[in-house]
């Protein structure tokens, strides 16, 4: 495969798996509009890990920011950065994110704390 601008790679980011995995990112291919906030197409070589859907609860299962979007937001992607973190993994591995919210208003919120934790050059694909 031949790199194009709209294409990144993580296999240059400081980490060595040891384990062979490789993400390919594809920001907008050919013919199609660049998104904004995810990649339009990632994929990969290596282990597969999924983590289930989180929520804003702390570790004695109580919710974190009661009417607060954005610590709402913060501490699910925290929660996923520990679940990631028990495989081995971290946000540079991830190749998609899927978001249910309960107010599409929110969705800043989500994004402004999934830009604290994933590279710009790193974002995988994504509903939203």
């Amino acid at each position: 495969m031949t790199s194009s601008p709209h294409s990144s790679s993580d296999s240059s980011d400081g980490r060595d798996s040891g384990d062979g995995s490789h993400l390919t990112r594809i920001a907008a291919p050919e013919g199609v509009s660049p998104g904004t906030g995810y990649s339009h197409v990632v994929w990969g070589t290596g282990r597969f890990v999924a983590v289930s859907g989180q929520c804003a609860l702390d570790e004695k299962g109580e919710v974190v920011g009661e009417g607060d979007p954005a610590a709402q937001a913060r501490r699910v992607f925290e929660n996923l950065r520990r679940c990631l973190a028990a495989a081995g993994a971290g946000f540079e591995d991830v190749v998609k994110l899927t978001y249910f919210v309960t107010d599409v208003a929110h969705l800043p919120a989500v994004r402004a704390a999934r830009d604290e934790v994933i590279a710009p050059h790193l974002l995988p694909a994504s509903s939203a």
